[in-house]
């Protein structure tokens, strides 16, 4: 669990900066918004993938980004990596805002690494793992004399051992966790600070879940790297995360510990998502949403989870004195930071005061 404070407004400017206070990476009020072609009665969509998201990865913290598909998870990572420039708001590293120069994104992606949900996609089946591993290290630092050492030693941290075992081998001949491994490696061997990982044991069987989780967390311990984890499974969240940001529709809506939103969720949708897990079953079973996500290009008024929220459905936030508000007031965007938030009217009421409200 981190224990760093609140976190103050982010300079980016290098002088004045607190290396201590300072998240490691952050988004500020990020949105990424896509023309998606003519909407209905021939006027021109816009689709909101990110839709203002304040978010900070402390250093040593590993962050669970959490929410059903198309609710913006991989767009936002795409936004921390700089392989997608927000269309608002900013990424800051380190106190500095990132910039999109090519010089100062690959000076950047040394240091920060995408750990991809498919490795079987991910790795060139015409390459070893020796040179699937030294590419970037090829493409960032150019041709080393240590270059089989620093591959060596990124194998191994990713717990293929001994390494050298694995040099001539190719994907083809690997498990799936083996070249999840390998995956691992190829972001280590740059010696990054932060990994990225999208859905990164999404497609591995059971079995082979829980080693590649715990690497992470072995990776934490013995690097201090931080991890940014795009994830559908509250599970997972609750096996390796230090906080918990749940997304849902392009907005970050609940955000706090582990334990606090995963024990105690405020949020009707977290709430929800929980639901269907065998550990946290309840006695009235399940919460089934009722339809689909909203388009992005249509988001609701109001609250944008209320035409699939139970609390509303079932006359609860209307006994709560919110039910209009949640109709028509949209809460605010959640600032960043490690105090318990959340953007629900209902929530807010229910806690009388004892969680923060939506806003700075």
């Amino acid at each position: 669990m981190s224990s760093t404070e609140t976190d103050p407004p982010v300079s980016s400017e290098p002088d004045g900066t607190d290396p201590v206070s300072t998240p490691l990476l952050s988004a500020e009020r990020v949105g990424v918004a896509f023309s998606a072609g003519f909407a209905p009665g021939g006027t021109s969509g816009t689709a909101r993938a990110v839709d203002g998201v304040d978010l900070h990865v402390g250093r040593g913290e590993i962050i669970a980004l959490v929410g059903e598909s198309g609710c913006g998870k991989t767009t936002l990572a795409r936004v921390l990596l700089g392989l997608e420039r927000p269309t608002e708001g900013r990424v800051v590293f380190e106190g500095d805002a990132l910039g999109y120069r090519s010089r100062d994104l690959k000076r950047y992606r040394r240091r920060v690494q995408l750990v991809q949900q498919d490795p079987t996609g991910s790795l060139n089946p015409r390459r070893s793992v020796y040179e699937s591993v030294a590419e970037g290290l090829r493409v960032h630092r150019g041709t080393t004399v240590d270059e089989a050492e620093r591959v060596g030693e990124a194998l191994a941290r990713a717990g293929l051992r001994p390494a050298d075992r694995f040099f001539a081998r190719y994907p083809h001949e690997l498990s799936g966790g083996q070249r999840q491994r390998v995956v691992i490696a190829g972001a280590l061997v740059l010696e990054p600070e932060i990994l990225v990982a999208d859905e990164p044991v999404a497609s591995l069987d059971a079995s082979v879940r829980g080693e590649i989780l715990r690497l992470l967390l072995e990776l934490r311990q013995e690097l201090g790297l931080s991890a940014l984890v795009a994830t559908h499974d509250l599970g997972l969240a609750w096996n390796i995360a230090d906080r918990v940001a749940v997304m849902y529709l392009g907005r970050v809506v609940e955000l706090g510990s582990v334990e606090e939103v995963l024990s105690e969720p405020a949020h009707p949708y977290t709430r929800a998502l929980l639901s269907v897990l065998p550990d946290a079953a309840s006695e009235e079973g399940p919460v089934v949403l009722s339809g689909e996500p909203p388009d992005p290009k249509r988001v609701p008024g109001g609250c944008r989870f209320h035409p699939r929220c139970p609390i509303l459905a079932s006359g609860e936030a209307e006994r709560a004195g919110v039910a209009e508000r949640c109709r028509t007031e949209d809460p605010l965007i959640l600032p960043g930071g490690d105090e318990r938030r959340v953007a629900c009217h209902w929530a807010a009421a229910d806690a009388e005061g004892r969680l923060p409200a939506a806003g700075p």
